[in-house]
């Protein structure tokens, strides 16, 4: 199986090293369970970070935070990819930085745009649940070739992103794909198009890994790749509000 998720890749679920009895074994509902343990992770800290901000009103006050957030999420994500059985531990500490981050970015982006968080954070949520619901149903199927065409596309914005991040430290600015431009306004909607369908292939991976008996620390992993993704989802769904409301 395949999955553009960086968490979530062929050999999550096939060289772990073995597979537990039916007791032992991860399942779907402790997954959901993990899953919504993380969202309130996240929430925690995010909150503070956002109180934090509007107390203040200066973005100096939560950029320390955004970066002890991001870095430190970074390097927890890359060390629960690499050791899976950490997850229990690993991936609360993950949506605590995380939190951090997103409260951070989320407070500074409302103070520009009022009203435009809780519309972010409803079609994330919105779209993770359609995208469930079609899974399930059998709307959407998770094919070999349409596996293979997310995570191309997945990997293409990656690449993008990379080129951009390296670019600016030679204060070099993409043209056209970060504005509010339409080129930029479609860019940003073709990422968040591949962001929600990639929550399609988190839902098939965690489903196999559940048939296959994966051991019950998984349930965390499996909850880690879906935070991974929604995050994503959010930042990007953000980031198109943002253009778009910039434009009136």
């Amino acid at each position: 199986m395949r999955t553009g998720n960086p968490a979530l890749n062929d050999k999550t679920f096939t060289d772990f090293g073995g597979y537990v009895t039916a007791d032992e074994a991860m399942t779907i509902q402790g997954t959901v369970n993990k899953t919504l343990i993380l969202l309130v992770c996240v929430l925690l800290t995010a909150g503070w970070t956002w109180n934090i901000y509007f107390r203040t009103h200066d973005p100096a006050s939560v950029l320390p935070w955004i970066i002890v957030g991001a870095i430190g999420g970074f390097i927890l994500a890359i060390v629960t990819v690499f050791k899976q059985s950490w997850a229990p531990v690993t991936s609360p500490l993950y949506a605590l930085l995380q939190g951090l981050f997103l409260g951070g970015v989320s407070s500074t982006a409302e103070s520009q745009y009022p009203g435009i968080v809780i519309q972010a954070v409803g079609l994330t949520f919105g779209t993770c649940l359609a995208l469930l619901l079609a899974y399930k149903s059998g709307l959407i199927r998770a094919t070999e070739n349409f596996k293979l065409g997310v995570v191309a596309a997945t990997g293409g914005i990656a690449l993008v992103y990379l080129v951009s991040i390296v670019l600016s430290m030679f204060r070099i600015n993409m043209p056209g794909i970060f504005d509010n431009g339409l080129i930029g306004i479609g860019f940003s909607l073709f990422v968040v198009t591949i962001a929600a369908l990639n929550l399609v292939l988190d839902f098939d991976f965690i489903e196999g890994g559940t048939q296959r008996r994966l051991p019950k620390y998984m349930e965390w992993y499996g909850a880690f790749g879906l935070m991974v993704t929604l995050i994503w989802l959010y930042l990007e769904i953000l980031r198109l509000l943002m253009k778009l409301r910039s434009r009136n």
